[in-house]
């Protein structure tokens, strides 16, 4: 029976060259490797892999009100695939020399205005491996209304022109459903946060006769 642990691949890969095609936000490359592949036969292959760095996202959740936090923003990339550019997605940064925790927590009160504390690792995630570097590590926080701070907004300097939007669990899941939802991070935490953090909504009960 094959065996799920990860196997050590220093003697599958062997990497022939590696070119530099751009350096700007990101870095990416060209990587030709050989790999032994599963019968034994090696096989030369090239990628290009574009590193960005790894980041963290975080979902707020008031279960008292069955509330989350999400935000809005103009992403390009999807402006030029879809004509859709405004995304509604899960808080979220580049972690550059930072804690994941540390990182995390800036940049929620950075975008959102919301200052919090306790927040949990729920799972770290690959978010596109066959091209991109780039790990993702997941928390989830309790908020009240109370511990908005500040107007949030992102860093203008950066381009940032962010919007909070406080969603109710079940609109957002809707949301997901309808494709309003479409940025990866929301919906693997919002999915987690149905399974996890929010107690199935009491049935309306008609008055007895």
């Amino acid at each position: 029976m094959p065996s799920d642990r990860p196997h050590n691949l220093a003697d599958r890969v062997r990497l022939r060259a590696e070119a530099l095609l751009a350096a700007g936000w990101g870095r990416l490359t060209k990587v030709t490797f050989d790999w032994r592949r599963s019968d034994g036969r090696w096989q030369t292959l090239t990628r290009e892999v574009y590193d960005v760095g790894n980041g963290a996202a975080i979902l707020l959740y008031d279960p008292a009100r069955r509330t989350v936090v999400l935000v809005r923003q103009f992403r390009y990339p999807a402006f030029a695939e879809s004509g859709d550019g405004l995304v509604l997605e899960a808080i979220a940064g580049k972690l550059d020399a930072a804690h994941p925790e540390a990182r995390i927590i800036a940049e929620t009160e950075e975008e959102t205005g919301y200052r919090i504390t306790g927040i949990r690792p729920v799972f770290s995630a690959y978010m596109s491996p066959g091209a991109l570097t780039e790990k993702l590590f997941f928390f989830v926080a309790r908020y009240t209304p109370a511990d908005r701070v500040a107007p949030g907004g992102g860093c203008p300097e950066e381009g940032e022109d962010i919007e909070t939007v406080e969603l109710d669990i079940d609109d957002a899941l809707r949301r997901i459903d309808t494709g309003e939802i479409h940025d990866a991070k929301a919906i693997m935490l919002l999915h987690y946060a149905a399974l996890h953090l929010f107690p199935p909504a009491a049935p309306c009960q008609e008055p007895s006769p």
